[in-house]
């Protein structure tokens, strides 16, 4: 079985995003949700889920179509590993929270990936557990010229817990 990186987009950062990490992954299939089928996700032992935040800690609406398709058993035996989007200035009360919609089904699997909140500005995020983001959280609005080392980081902790 393979790896698969899942992303929808309106802005075009999240299809970016994905680009750069399957580059650095190597050898996974990226998979628009807005095109993608549950059979392409059965298919996966690990996925990768890349998600922005629409509006103020929204889902965006491909993934919010394409997560109604998946039951927390779909989530069960893979290993997961999520990006989120967002903007922390706008957003700040909401910052990257499209992820948290995802996360909520994707525990019922083995998530990987959790980074700290430092170096970001925001009031609040339900994509913060335990003190750390549920996953790699990146603002391509207010940070881009972070993002990746932030990106490069991360795959050095994800890589070898995702096959």
């Amino acid at each position: 079985m393979a790896v698969g990186i899942f992303y929808g987009t309106d802005s075009g950062n999240s299809e970016t995003i994905s680009g750069k990490i399957a580059e650095k992954l190597g050898g996974v299939k990226v998979y628009d949700v807005a095109k993608a089928s549950k059979a392409d996700f059965d298919g996966c032992s690990s996925v990768v889920l890349v998600a922005p935040t629409a509006g103020a800690g929204d889902l965006q609406s491909d993934w919010e179509e394409f997560l109604g398709t998946l039951s927390d058993t779909d989530f069960a035996n893979k290993t997961i590993a999520l990006v989120g989007l967002g903007d922390q200035d706008t957003y700040s009360e909401t910052f990257a929270e499209g992820i948290f919609h995802i996360y909520e089904k994707a525990k019922a699997g083995k998530v990987v990936g959790f980074t700290s909140t430092d170096g970001y500005n925001f009031e609040a995020s339900r994509s913060v557990e335990g003190g750390k983001f549920v996953g790699l959280v990146l603002d391509e609005d207010n940070q881009d010229d972070l993002t990746d080392s932030r990106i490069d980081a991360w795959i050095g902790e994800v890589k070898g817990q995702l096959s």
